[in-house]
C-alpha cells in the first residue's frame, strides 16, 4: 500500500454510518483498517435491506446495499468482547492500533475495559475517535441519537420544506435530507479531528481522546442559517428550494422539468434577463441588486415562473450557460450515473466481490496527485478477514483461533 495513511491501523469498533463513515476515508487514504463486528450479525445495515448486491444471476446476494456504502477497504474481524477472552483480544489490538473508532453510548464500553481510560494506559499513542448522537457531556449524553431525530432536534429540518401555510406556501411540513446527512458530516468531521490528532501526535507521541457529537455537527453545519438567526434574532423560515439571502437562487419549472437557477451576483441577474426575453427586469430599481430582489422575491418569481415555462430544462441550460449564467437540471440517479461529467471524474466504479462478481461503489471525491486514493477491496463479507487479522496482526496459530471458534468468541 502506497497510500498517505498505509503506515497507520485503525480498529474500527463502529456500526452503522458516522463512524464507519470515518472509517471508510481512512481506509480510502491507505490506512489498515480492521472493522470488529458481532459474530452471525454484524453491523446492523448488513439487515438494512432490501436492496441487495446481486449475483451474475440476478438474485440477492446476503449483502446489503447500504453496508456497501461505507465499508470499503477495510478488513471484517468477527469478535464478541461481550466475553472476557474478546476483550483481552480488542486490548491487544489497540496496543498494535494508531486510531480506535467507536459508537457506543456514553460509558458502554467502560464496562468491558475498553473505554479510552483503560486503552490509553496500554498505548498512550492511541487516537480513541468517540461518536455519539450527544456527546460525552451535558444533560442528553445518555440518550441514544440517531440522524432523523437529531436533524429535527438540531433545526435543520426547520429549514428543509416547503412554507408553511399562509407565508407564501402548501403547509408542506419540515422534511429531513434525503440521505442521512448529519452522519455523512459527522463521519467528515471525525476524519479531519483524526488527522488533527495525528498531527499533534507527531510533534508530541500523545494520543488523545475525540468527543464528536451528532448534535454539535448539525448545529455546526447550519452555516448562514445559524448567522441569520444569531445576528437577528429571528428563526428562519422554511423557504423551499429558494434560499434566504441570494434571490433568484432557486428552482423553476420550464416545458419538461425543472431548471435550478442559481444567480449569485447582480451582473448574472442581467445576463439572465437578457436570455429570458425580459432586459426590463434589470432595469427595474426593484430587481436591480441582491438586497432588492430579496425584498421584492414576491413579486420577481411568479414573473420568472411566467417565463421559463416556454422552453425545455436542456433548452434553458444551453442558453443560460453560453451567456455565463450558472444553472442546472434536477436530475434522479440514474440520470447522474449516465451525466457525461460524473462519468469523466469516475464516480461510479466496480470493485471485485466474492460473491457478486463485482460490486458497484461511489467513488471518493478526494483527490491527492501524490498519494491517490486506492481502491483495494471491496466492502467485506462478515468476518472474511478473522482468521488473518488474528495470525498476521495477533500471531495466534490455528489451533489458538480454533478454540476461540469453538468457545463462540470469534
Amino acid at each position: 500500500m502506497s497510500g498517505a495513511l498505509s503506515h497507520l491501523r485503525v480498529l474500527d469498533l463502529s456500526r452503522v454510518l458516522a463512524g464507519p463513515w470515518c472509517g471508510q476515508n481512512l481506509a480510502d487514504l491507505g490506512a489498515d483498517v480492521i472493522k470488529v463486528e458481532r459474530p452471525k450479525v454484524g453491523d446492523d445495515t448488513r439487515q438494512w435491506g432490501p436492496p441487495y448486491l446481486r449475483d451474475g444471476d440476478g438474485r440477492d446476494t446476503s449483502e446489503a446495499a447500504y453496508f456497501l456504502a461505507a465499508n470499503r477497504n477495510k478488513q471484517s474481524l468477527t469478535l464478541d468482547f461481550t466475553q472476557a477472552e474478546g476483550q483481552r483480544l480488542v486490548r491487544e489490538l489497540a496496543a498494535k492500533s494508531d486510531i480506535l473508532i467507536e459508537n457506543f453510548k456514553v460509558g458502554g464500553l467502560a464496562a468491558y475495559g475498553l473505554d479510552y481510560a483503560s486503552l490509553k494506559a496500554i498505548n498512550p499513542r492511541l487516537i480513541y475517535c468517540s461518536i455519539t448522537g450527544f456527546g460525552q457531556s451535558g444533560p442528553y449524553a445518555k440518550r441514544a441519537g440517531y440522524d432523523f431525530m437529531i436533524q429535527g432536534l438540531g433545526g435543520l429540518m426547520s429549514l428543509t420544506g416547503q412554507p408553511d401555510s399562509g407565508e407564501g406556501g402548501e403547509g408542506g411540513g419540515p422534511v429531513k435530507v434525503g440521505v442521512a446527512l448529519t452522519d455523512i458530516l459527522t463521519g467528515l468531521y471525525a476524519t479531519v479531528a483524526v488527522l488533527a490528532a495525528l498531527a499533534h501526535r507527531d510533534k508530541t507521541g500523545e494520543g488523545q481522546h475525540i468527543d464528536m457529537a451528532l448534535l454539535d455537527v448539525q448545529v455546526a453545519c447550519l452555516a448562514n442559517q445559524a448567522m441569520n438567526y444569531l445576528t437577528t434574532g429571528v428563526s428562519p423560515k422554511r423557504l423551499g428550494n429558494a434560499h434566504p439571502n441570494i434571490v433568484p437562487y432557486q428552482a423553476f419549472p420550464t416545458a419538461d422539468g425543472d431548471l435550478i437557477l442559481t444567480v449569485g451576483n447582480d451582473s448574472q441577474f442581467l445576463k439572465f434577463c437578457e436570455v429570458a426575453g425580459h432586459p426590463e427586469w434589470g432595469a427595474d430599481p426593484r430587481f436591480a441588486s441582491n438586497g432588492q430582489r430579496v425584498a421584492h422575491r414576491a413579486e420577481l418569481i411568479p414573473l420568472i415562473r411566467q417565463a421559463t415555462v416556454f422552453r425545455t430544462t436542456a433548452q434553458w441550460v444551453g442558453l443560460l450557460e453560453a451567456a455565463g449564467v450558472p444553472c442546472g437540471p434536477v436530475n434522479d440517479l440514474q440520470q447522474v450515473f449516465a451525466d457525461p461529467q460524473v462519468i469523466a471524474r469516475g464516480l461510479r466504479l466496480d470493485l471485485p466481490h466474492p460473491l457478486a462478481g463485482n460490486t458497484p461503489q461511489v467513488a471518493s471525491p478526494l483527490r491527492l496527485s501524490a498519494s491517490p486514493v486506492e481502491y483495494r477491496q471491496a466492502p467485506p463479507l462478515l468476518g472474511e478477514h478473522t482468521e488473518r487479522v488474528l495470525g498476521e496482526v495477533l500471531g495466534l496459530d490455528a489451533e489458538q483461533i480454533q478454540a476461540l471458534r469453538d468457545q463462540g468468541v470469534i
